[in-house]
C-alpha cells in the first residue's frame, strides 16, 4: 500500500486489490468494536462502502442466521383466527349475493322473451350542444 493516504489509487489499480481474510476480519473486527468506522475503512484503504458492508455480513459476529424465530403472542393468534373467519363469512354473503344477482337477471331476461319488451332499458346520452343552446336564449341585435 502507499505511505501517503491522500494519494488516490487509479480505477485498474483498485479492481487489481485483493485483500486476505484475515485483514478483513480484523477490519470487521474493529468496527464491531468501536475502534474503526466503516466510513474510517473506506477513506483509509480507498475501498467502497459497498465492499466493506459485505465484509461485515460476511464475517461479522453479527451476521445474520438463516433461521428466524417468529413469536406470535396469543391474542395475535386469536385475531388471526377472528380475521379468518370474518373472511369466510364475507366469503359466503357475497356468494349468496351472486346467486341473488343471478337468479334475478335470468328472471329479467325470461320475462322479456315472455312479453317481449325490454325490461333493461339502455339509455343513450346525448349531450346538449351549448351554441344550440345559446342561439334559442340570445337576443338578436
Amino acid at each position: 500500500m502507499t505511505e501517503n493516504n491522500t494519494e488516490k489509487l487509479t480505477l485498474s489499480e483498485r479492481r487489481r486489490r485483493i485483500f486476505s481474510e484475515d485483514f478483513k476480519r480484523k477490519k470487521v473486527q474493529e468496527i464491531e468494536t468501536g475502534q474503526s468506522r466503516v466510513c474510517d475503512i473506506c477513506k483509509q484503504y480507498q475501498v467502497s462502502k459497498t465492499n466493506v458492508h459485505r465484509w461485515i455480513s460476511k464475517f461479522g459476529s453479527m451476521r445474520s442466521k438463516k433461521e428466524r424465530l417468529i413469536v406470535e403472542t396469543q391474542s395475535d393468534t386469536i385475531q388471526n383466527i377472528e380475521l379468518k373467519k370474518r373472511v369466510a363469512e364475507l366469503e359466503r354473503i357475497v356468494g349468496q349475493k351472486q346467486i341473488i344477482i343471478d337468479f334475478q337477471e335470468k328472471m329479467i331476461d325470461l320475462a322479456e322473451e315472455e312479453y317481449g319488451i325490454d325490461i333493461k332499458k339502455k339509455f343513450e346520452r346525448r349531450p346538449l350542444s351549448t351554441s344550440q343552446k345559446n342561439e334559442t336564449n340570445t337576443p338578436i341585435r
